[in-house]
């Protein structure tokens, strides 16, 4: 990774160009100041930004259409994330620091390591954590909303938070079509498809926000979570576009060659290619893959549309100019690499997620930032937004001096913590990169993995044994160390209850097709019930 800011051109796009100029809006979501140039505020009247953000559900890093990667789809259709790049910044080095969804969320809201804000899984929520950003936001007279899926701290709770004005949630994973929504407190049932509704309260609030106080809007997606269920208008879009496998995906010894036990072990998993989900998109091979990913892909698209739907009405109100508006998935999401599906690894595919910023006067159109950062950075680049000093208590650091083009430097490169229990069962990892080196460390004997990530993007080469790199990998492994004992060391969380093992191989009697009726919400359990609840969050 390089530290600097580069022009991209206005174009963007290596396929479809002409897309970014314009937006698909909400299939039928939307009928119908002066510029800000000053780092933390208006120039006239010292009022600090507003702030719009929108954190989608496992959205890895490369599937947007204007980004040229080997693992980018040719048939997929992002022009709204293509427009916000284009109108803003892009930042390519973006990482989390645990790749799932509850600590990943609760590193945003408190710009802490897991292991320092105690939530190591979707399982087992905390109650006893420091302020969250939107406390301090709220203190210096922010306006604030929360629109969609919170799923982290007392995670088993839809109960609106008091520092937010709004609050629209659901429990756990919610439900994609019809879904039961609290709503500042009252349970409240609709109709229709999540995404849309999400964004339908979003543009409300941003439309009727009384008075002239600054504003903050949190509008947390369900999409493209599993199980993947489209709109109904994009149902099928992509069902004969062509997939191409990662190059590492093929059950070869090759791909497995000084690569831990663990991963060839998963492939016939839960999470693995030759047994996708348990057998909910089909049961391996193309019968299974290739649903999943089509839909996956075809989810996003409602996605791309609330994106657009949310610049179309900054535009419109007269705000976007003293907005910052930032896009970012809380973990990427594994499609086949390395025969994998899903997160929780210290894999790229993984652990890199999209970010986008979008500030007129503040983000210079078309560029790219090539500054490492990590999920837990918003929160101290939040509260510097709004003049307000990052807490003792937060591990990240601002990146918006980076994103007003003051600076780019990052006094560290990211680290990365994983550890074993909920779903799915990976083994305990810590992660640490240096320039285009990344460095993995498990808990445990296996073997642990060095990449070069300039020459090997796609993880193939397991550099941990060669002599060459001998050095390197030392002193990869003290720094990483140097990380985890600086806080007196990460206390391994052992968990007193099993959830069960989600790494069952296929039932020997398993049927080998997909079947017929992929509607449900989770497959066999996560249908909605009287009370709407939803099933196992993941």
């Amino acid at each position: 990774m390089t530290d600097q800011t580069t022009e991209r051109p206005h174009h963007l796009h290596r396929r479809k160009a002409m897309k970014a100029a314009g937006g698909l809006g909400v299939g039928g979501l939307l009928s119908g100041c002066s510029s800000n140039t000053a780092l933390l505020g208006s120039t006239d009247t010292s009022q600090p930004r507003n702030i719009v953000f929108v954190l989608s559900d496992d959205h890895r890093y490369d599937f947007m259409d204007f980004v040229d990667e080997p693992g980018t789809p040719e048939f997929l259709e992002t022009p709204n994330m293509d427009r916000m790049a284009n109108r803003g910044a892009h930042l390519p080095n973006t990482t989390v620091s645990t790749s799932l969804c509850a600590p990943s969320r609760a590193s945003i809201l408190t710009g802490q390591y897991a292991h320092e804000h105690g939530v190591i899984d979707n399982q087992h929520p905390r109650s006893d954590h420091d302020p969250f950003f939107v406390d301090h936001l709220k203190d210096a007279g922010y306006e604030t909303a929360f629109i969609g899926k919170w799923d982290t701290f007392r995670i088993n709770s839809a109960e609106p938070r008091p520092a937010f004005d709004r609050w629209v949630s659901f429990e756990k994973q919610g439900n994609y079509i019809d879904p039961q929504l609290n709503v500042d407190g009252d349970w409240v049932q609709h109709n229709g498809y999540i995404t849309d509704i999400l964004t339908k309260y979003a543009l409300r609030w941003l439309r009727n926000r009384s008075g002239d106080k600054p504003f903050f809007l949190y509008l947390s997606h369900k999409a493209p979570h599993a199980w993947f269920r489209p709109a109904p208008r994009h149902r099928g879009r992509y069902a004969d576009a062509p997939i191409e496998y990662p190059e590492t995906m093929a059950n070869s010894p090759a791909n497995y060659r000084d690569k831990p036990d663990w991963v060839r072990e998963q492939r016939d998993s839960v999470r693995g290619v030759d047994y996708v989900f348990g057998g909910n998109f089909g049961f391996g091979g193309p019968s299974g893959f290739d649903t999943l990913y089509r839909k996956y892909c075809e989810t996003l698209l409602s996605l791309d549309e609330s994106i657009g739907a949310v610049m179309d009405q900054l535009d419109t109100s007269g705000v976007a100019d003293s907005t910052l508006t930032l896009y970012m998935s809380d973990n990427g999401f594994s499609l086949g690499e390395h025969g994998l599906i899903g997160k929780q690894t210290a894999y790229e595919p993984s652990m890199r997620v999209p970010l986008l910023a979008w500030a007129p006067g503040l983000v210079e159109s078309g560029t790219t930032i090539d500054r490492a950062v990590s999920n837990v950075d918003l929160a101290p680049t939040f509260l510097e937004v709004a003049d307000i000093s990052r807490p003792g208590y937060m591990s990240g650091e601002s990146f918006l001096p980076a994103l007003a083009g003051e600076g780019t430097a990052r006094s560290q490169d990211p680290y990365y913590e994983s550890f074993w229990g909920g779903f799915p069962k990976h083994p305990t990892m810590f992660s640490t990169r240096r320039g285009r080196y990344k460095y993995i460390w498990y808990y445990g004997p296996m073997q642990d993995e060095l990449y070069d990530l300039q020459a090997d993007p796609a993880e193939a080469n397991n550099l941990f044994d060669d002599g060459k790199h001998e050095q390197r990998r030392k002193a990869m492994h003290d720094r990483l160390f140097d990380w985890i004992e600086s806080g007196g060391g990460v206390p391994i969380p052992l968990q007193r209850e099993r959830r069960g093992d989600n790494r069952k191989k296929r039932p020997k009697n398993a049927p080998k097709t997909a079947p017929d009726d992929l509607a449900g919400e989770s497959g066999r359990n996560n249908r909605n019930g009287k009370n709407g609840k939803s099933g196992k969050s993941g």
